[in-house]
């Protein structure tokens, strides 16, 4: 475990803003930086104007020298790099303190910590608890892969601050002493396999979220998801549950198109569903959880209340963009995996011409082609995977299938074959990498598509 930080001379792997935001955080905590990137091509002078000592600061790519190396004291990792990559592994191999951004953060930082993660829901559940705590305490730090990486923020934190962060399974994978008051694991569905290998280790990345928890903790777990109703077995922090599908003693639950929070076998309803703005099943989920996730924490349950019947969906979560010819366009780009993708189409309430499509991550997409049940009219593929998903669809006995080679050629094909009253979802089930930097641009190059149609009327 590390102490301090003053004076360690410290190694940050990846340019990109995580790593940005890592090392002007170790820089600001008297640690001795060094921003390495194994791209050779970066723009040193342009990546020394985010650091914070732009003069000294110093930045190496391509190939990390011997001597830097062997200088270090602790390795920093940025979210994308991989722990059993070949520097990590030397790292840990000499007994080298390796930390990820959350880590850092936390012992650099100070505040009152909400952690979330899980497959899916992630973001809407992390802008919707930010919101309710802001309304309620007047200020709260929504960090991590919501936008603004947890390091950015660590060095103004005092300790009253409320810290809302979005948690990926990478990050966990590099936590020691990270231990936030209220976690949260929304679900675990296979993903990021790739990188993790097995379903196991996913898991156990997830589950990381609380192993530093105890008794005066809370986590907040999906009673309908058997890997995170398993998990609650094994916390130390007192467990709370919510469920779509059945009363509960404790927690909140959805029944009759209401949902209610549970104390001691006494239920109250709280809300009906159509009083919210958000759609879809998986919302009335993500709904859940920022209740139980923000009543542990304090806010008492009219409060919350009130912010969830105002809260709008998140961006590029299955988001409305326009209507063009009786057409509604629904931009839902942060369906990156299958069953988040699933959970896109089940919002639909009509028939839906879908693009997907994009980066492999070693996915399996027969449970997205089964979930399509007559609801999709037509499926639309672009990018590396689209051979892998139309032979899966077809031996689902799903045939009306269009490629193209580009998002802006796919969204004028959708447009010809959408008929006045239908929908067209971006729901790809994949990645964006290959085509796109990320699912922000993907979405907004589509918004952009959409927008630019000709309506007719």
């Amino acid at each position: 475990m590390i102490q301090k930080l003053e004076g360690k001379k410290a190694l940050v792997i990846g340019a990109g803003i995580s790593g940005v935001a890592a090392y002007n955080l170790l820089a600001a905590s008297g640690a001795i930086p060094v921003l390495y990137d194994g791209n050779a091509d970066l723009d040193v002078e342009k990546v020394k104007e985010r650091l914070c000592h732009k003069g000294d600061s110093q930045v190496v790519t391509g190939e990390l020298p011997e001597y830097v190396e062997n200088e270090t004291e602790l390795l920093v990792l940025s979210p994308g790099v991989p722990v059993d990559g070949e520097i990590p592994v030397r790292f840990y191999k000499r007994n080298i303190p390796v930390l990820g951004e959350i880590e850092l953060a936390y012992i650099a930082g100070a505040g009152r910590i909400v952690a979330i993660t899980g497959t899916n829901g992630k973001t809407t559940t992390t802008a919707l608890t930010g919101k309710i705590m802001e309304d309620y305490f007047g200020k709260a730090y929504v960090v991590g892969n919501i936008g603004i990486p947890y390091t950015g923020v660590a060095s103004e934190l005092k300790n009253d601050d409320v810290v809302v962060a979005e948690v990926s399974s990478f990050q966990l994978e590099t936590i020691d002493a990270f231990r936030p008051c209220v976690s949260a694991v929304l679900n675990v569905t296979p993903d990021h396999l790739n990188r993790h290998h097995t379903m196991e280790n996913y898991i156990a990345a997830k589950a990381a979220i609380g192993k530093n928890q105890d008794e005066t903790d809370f986590c907040v777990l999906n009673y309908e998801d058997e890997i995170t109703r398993k998990m609650g077995e094994g916390m130390r922090a007192k467990v709370l549950y919510f469920s779509s599908k059945q009363p509960l003693e404790d927690g909140c639950f959805y029944e009759e198109n209401s949902i209610f929070y549970a104390e001691k076998g006494k239920a109250e309803k709280l809300f009906e569903i159509s009083e919210m703005k958000l759609l879809g099943m998986h919302n009335v989920e993500n709904v859940m959880a920022a209740i139980l996730i923000s009543h542990a924490f304090g806010v008492p349950l009219a409060n919350i209340i009130k912010t969830v019947k105002e809260f709008r969906a998140v961006e590029h979560r299955i988001e409305y963009v326009c209507t063009r010819n009786g057409v509604d366009y629904y931009n839902d780009s942060k369906g990156t995996n299958p069953d988040a993708a699933i959970k896109g189409i089940s919002a639909m309430n009509r028939k839906t011409v879908l693009i997907g499509g994009g980066y492999d991550k070693d996915s399996s997409y027969d449970e997205w082609i089964e979930a399509f049940q007559g609801k999709v009219k037509a499926l639309v593929l672009i990018g590396q995977t689209a051979d892998k998903i139309e032979k899966c669809a077809r031996s689902h006995g799903f045939n009306e299938i269009y490629r193209e080679e580009s998002l802006e050629a796919a969204v004028l094909t959708c447009a010809k074959l959408a008929n006045p009253g239908e929908a067209v979802l971006l729901s790809p089930a994949c990645a964006s990498w290959g085509m796109f930097p990320n699912y922000e641009v993907r979405g907004r190059m589509f918004k952009e598509y959409a927008q630019g149609l000709k309506d007719s009327n």
